[in-house]
């Protein structure tokens, strides 16, 4: 922002009134010649047989959110953690605000919107220096939900926090512990220490009424500001953006920021039909794609966490994949839908109950089930220890697996594969018509003993794209493999059932999957 220097006004000043009395005379000119043409018009006969020009009304008056603003602003905090590194609050990790997709530093050098984040940053904003404020704090937002003092906002706000501190509109504060987090959810419970039971506070609505093109209102703390309001519209529903397995985000265009984080969305009604979570920035600041964890996935996850502190969800047990139109036609599904199973782990409520690899779950308890991320969610809504019914696809038939759901743990277990490089000259390596080149598992450390090995991937063959090196194929075709001549047999004998291609099942860090590959090419 420029400032204009007193003397600078002043010139200006006298430069209006110079010119004071010429304009004041042409505003009066104008003025009599709108007064004589008026007459003129009122004066002139028009003729039955003209065109009656269509009159312009006044403008439908623009929707206001003063209102509803006034109700809910009460209830909106800003939450300050300490004990975070500052290293993470530049970041954008624990409480430094909304999480980004990657991009601005994926511009070139020169370009005109990292010179102007650079020089923002270096005033205080996002990708400034370490000094932007005390060591050790970070800050997001959060609004309270009982007169009791319970608020909800992000995990990623207060992980790892030691000390939370809450701020209303009116600049008081108050100290908060954290009551639960859950991180698939980005959610997190907090409570005001006291028993005070005055505050003011808003209630979840229903985030599937919320239609795409309804208005919503984001209140916030963005950049530290405190009491920020924007306003947009539902701009999509149902998003993934690869946040975790239960992705089901509101997409809004509402104008969201950094210490938005855990900030609520409003319906016109004032109810709470989302929470504030993520942006898409290249920038690093506001481009009008934000997303909101809907309310009806917030009501249950704060419930468990207020009743016990912690979530526990239902549990399969087996690896899930999407079944695309490659894999609904090698499985001989007329659609893609349901969730492929490429594996069932060992001891879990799927493998005991008969599950395998290869199976398509069509429906939970009747319900059908569209795509393998609708499942994650179906289940793991689910309380452990409830008996479900799925309904399976195998070997061409529909077919029905009764099963109680276990607890899901805390962490999937990862591994990586390390080849072996004492045993370059296997004899059985080679390439296969895929476009591939092969070693049994054996000869790889970490590989185990089933299945060939991936060493090299051509470019231009069938499965780029698709495999890496280090992947293991396991089967192929639904028939295990442990040799060139396996997968060769299993080519031949899809090219001849007229297959267009063939299905292979691979284990890539510790995790099974089912990969289509188009016959014929490579």
């Amino acid at each position: 922002m420029t400032i204009e220097k007193p003397s600078e006004q002043a010139a200006a000043g006298g430069f209006l009134s110079r010119r004071r009395k010429p304009l004041v005379a042409s505003a009066l000119a104008l003025a009599l010649a709108g007064a004589l043409g008026a007459q003129t018009l009122t004066s002139t006969t028009v003729p039955a047989n003209a065109q009656t020009a269509i009159q312009p009304q006044a403008a439908p008056a623009l929707p206001s959110f003063a209102d509803v603003v006034d109700r809910v602003k009460p209830a909106v905090v800003s939450v300050k953690v300490k004990n975070v590194s500052t290293e993470d609050e530049v970041a954008g990790g624990p409480g430094g605000g909304m999480p980004q997709i990657p991009g601005l530093d994926q511009l070139p050098d020169g370009h005109p919107l990292k010179k102007f984040f650079k020089e923002f940053g270096q005033r205080g904003g996002p990708g400034g220096p370490k000094k932007q404020g005390p060591r050790g704090m970070s800050q997001g937002s959060g609004f309270f939900i009982s007169e009791d003092g319970y608020v909800v906002t992000n995990n990623h706000v207060v992980q790892g926090a030691k000390e939370v501190e809450l701020a209303s509109d009116d600049d008081t504060t108050y100290k908060a512990k954290v009551v639960g987090t859950d991180a698939r959810t980005d959610l997190a419970l907090l409570k005001v220490e006291g028993d005070r039971k005055d505050f003011k506070y808003v209630k979840f609505g229903d985030s599937n009424a919320a239609r795409v093109g309804d208005w919503v209102i984001a209140v916030g703390n963005p950049f530290g500001l405190g009491g920020s309001v924007t306003a947009g519209i539902v701009s999509a529903r149902g998003r993934d953006i690869g946040a975790g397995p239960y992705d089901d985000f509101l997409q809004i265009d509402a104008a969201v920021n950094r210490g938005n984080s855990g900030g609520p969305t409003f319906n016109l009604r004032g109810e709470v039909v989302g929470v504030n979570t993520a942006i898409f920035s290249p920038s690093g600041g506001n481009v009008g794609i934000a997303f909101s964890i809907p309310s009806d996935v917030a009501t249950s996850i704060v419930e468990k966490l207020k009743n016990g502190g912690k979530i526990a969800r239902g549990y399969i047990g087996v690896q899930i994949q999407p079944v695309t139109d490659e894999i609904a036609e090698s499985i001989g599904l007329k659609k893609p839908h349901g969730a492929l199973v490429a594996e069932a782990q060992k001891g879990t409520p799927g493998e005991k109950a008969g599950l395998k690899s290869g199976d398509t779950i069509l429906r939970v308890d009747g319900q059908e089930i569209e795509n393998a991320r609708e499942l994650s969610r179906r289940i793991a809504s689910m309380d452990p220890g409830k008996p479900v019914t799925l309904t399976i696809w195998r070997d061409g038939r529909e077919e029905t697996k009764e099963l109680k759901l276990g607890t899901l743990p805390d962490e999937p277990k990862q591994a990586a594969l390390t080849p072996d490089e004492g045993d370059d000259a296997a004899p059985d390596s080679g390439k296969v018509k895929l476009g591939i080149e092969v070693s049994p598992a054996s000869r790889m450390a970490g590989a185990g003993d089933q299945g060939l090995v991936v060493t090299d991937v051509d470019d231009d063959g069938a499965a780029a794209g698709k495999l890496e090196q280090g992947d293991v194929i396991l089967r192929v075709g639904g028939k295990a493999v442990s040799s060139i001549p396996d997968v060769t047999a299993q080519l031949d004998e899809a090219q001849k059932n007229g297959k267009k291609s063939v299905l292979l099942l691979v284990k890539r860090n510790d995790q099974t999957r089912f990969v289509a590959i188009e016959i014929g090419r490579g």
